[in-house]
């Protein structure tokens, strides 16, 4: 009898051990901006460190398979389209935009795409913050647009930025991994 408490004791002491050690989660406690207690930067400090010119150098697969195809991004246009459009985010009102390079038959060269942005977090859920917009065209007021995009912030170093768009597939999910580097004025 006294092997089996004994075992159980440990047991219990093993368990509370690595509940103690294991990877700490966002703070409960909201406001502030603070990132005490968070595995990331909070929304504030990916808002901040948003802020300013970027480039798209780049948009990678991730575990989505080669035979699999993606038509278009943001209800706009191939991805291919998107490689060398600069994405303006000011701060202030936060309203953006994307201008395009790429030149090809679905390409817009030149097209510039207004935007509202936004950082979107949810305390409490344990992701990470999220890059939102979604378009404005002309005559148009962003209180009246109901369908925008969401891109997970993966990475940023203040000169580079990484974030990805998770993509559903037949058997789980994979994401676009947009490259951005930012643009010196």
């Amino acid at each position: 009898m006294q092997k089996h408490i004994l075992s159980a004791c440990t047991i219990f002491t093993l368990v509370m051990l690595l509940v103690s050690c294991g990877a700490q989660r966002k703070s409960s406690a909201g406001g502030g901006g603070s990132s005490l207690g968070n595995d990331g930067p909070s929304a504030r400090e990916w808002r901040n460190g948003l802020k300013g010119k970027w480039v798209l150098n780049s948009v990678d697969r991730e575990d989505i398979p080669a035979a699999y195809t993606i038509k278009n991004i943001f209800d706009e246009a191939p991805v291919d389209c998107f490689i060398g459009s600069v994405w303006t985010l000011p701060g202030g009102n936060y309203q953006g935009s994307i201008a395009f390079n790429a030149s090809g038959t679905l390409c817009a060269d030149g097209a510039v795409r207004n935007m509202v942005w936004s950082v979107y977090d949810i305390p409490n859920d344990n992701l990470h913050p999220q890059f939102q917009f979604k378009k404005i065209y002309s005559g148009e007021k962003a209180r009246n647009v109901t369908t925008g995009y969401r891109l997970d912030l993966s990475y940023s170093d203040g000169q580079s930025l990484v974030m990805r768009m998770p993509i559903p597939l037949d058997n789980g999910t994979g994401n676009l991994v947009f490259n951005f580097s930012r643009v010196q004025d």
